[in-house]
């Protein structure tokens, strides 16, 4: 079985999605399940986590309906407000919904650095265990110092960091990513997922073998039980096709044991999301 741990749905709006920049320009459109099926069966995918990619209520029931109505959506991480004093009553409202998995905030685009660690969101961090869910970390290497002190205040919640962390690929950079990954790392309830990187790597000149020491790492440091495969399509259209990126992973694990790709391309996806 093969799922996919990252991909998004949308009904593009330029004021809602004003991230997908003018280089970004061929996302600009809708992404739903019908534009997937297809390029699923091509590359031999059961099924999929789908993703949240706008910060609101709507959005996290907009990827339910969807999961309802598409078995192939396995299950959802969505958006609440972590920092709600509500956020108990918000949590206990939505666990009727067995295909929502988890939470997601886009800590990347939040100004202050340690925007993770303020009081209030760690409430709500606290709140996820009770319910079962999971947390997706979406961050950019300068956060991860704040990572590290998140992920050790809450060693039996279930952790996945997005896109290795996003280091900063295209100009090189590695050592003070690295760094800190390693020692994230050491925390066996944070997993990986093996996504997004050529769109952290220039567009239109990505190798596989740039893209070698930053996989080296992660395969280093988390080892096979706690990495995911995961697409980012559509997003990663900006950079190259969903079976480029799936051999990106495919080419790397292809001398592992058949257990070991079965748990990347899969298993532990189904296991930390309890698929």
């Amino acid at each position: 079985m093969i799922i996919d741990a990252h991909q998004h749905f949308w009904h593009y709006n330029p004021i809602k999605h004003s991230w997908i920049d003018d280089d970004m320009a061929v996302i600009r459109r809708d992404f739903l399940p019908t534009d997937l099926q297809n390029v699923y069966k091509e590359n031999g995918i059961d099924g999929c986590v789908a993703v949240e990619a706008d910060q609101n209520i709507e959005e996290t029931q907009f990827l339910l309906k969807l999961a309802e109505d598409h078995s192939f959506i396995k299950g959802v991480v969505g958006w609440v407000d972590l920092q709600s004093d509500a956020i108990e009553s918000v949590l206990n409202n939505f666990s009727k919904y067995n295909t929502l998995k988890g939470f997601r905030h886009v800590v990347q685009a939040e100004p202050d650095h340690n925007f993770i660690l303020r009081p209030n969101f760690l409430n709500g961090i606290a709140a996820l265990e009770k319910y079962q869910y999971t947390y997706d970390i979406l961050v950019f290497p300068h956060q991860l110092g704040a990572v590290l002190e998140f992920v050790r205040r809450f060693p039996n919640q279930k952790f996945v960091i997005d896109h290795i962390a996003k280091p900063y690929i295209k100009d090189g950079f590695y050592d003070g990513w690295a760094f800190l990954m390693k020692e994230i790392a050491k925390h066996e309830n944070v997993y990986c997922k093996v996504s997004g990187m050529i769109t952290e790597a220039d567009y239109n000149n990505w190798t596989e073998m740039q893209l070698k020491p930053y996989l080296d790492l992660i395969f280093e440091v988390f080892g096979t039980k706690r990495i995911m495969f995961g697409s980012d399509w559509p997003v990663c259209l900006v950079a190259g096709n969903y079976s480029e990126v799936k051999n990106i992973v495919n080419n790397y694990i292809d001398t592992f044991s058949i257990t070991e790709k079965q748990a990347i391309m899969g298993e532990n996806a189904v296991r930390f999301y309890n698929l």
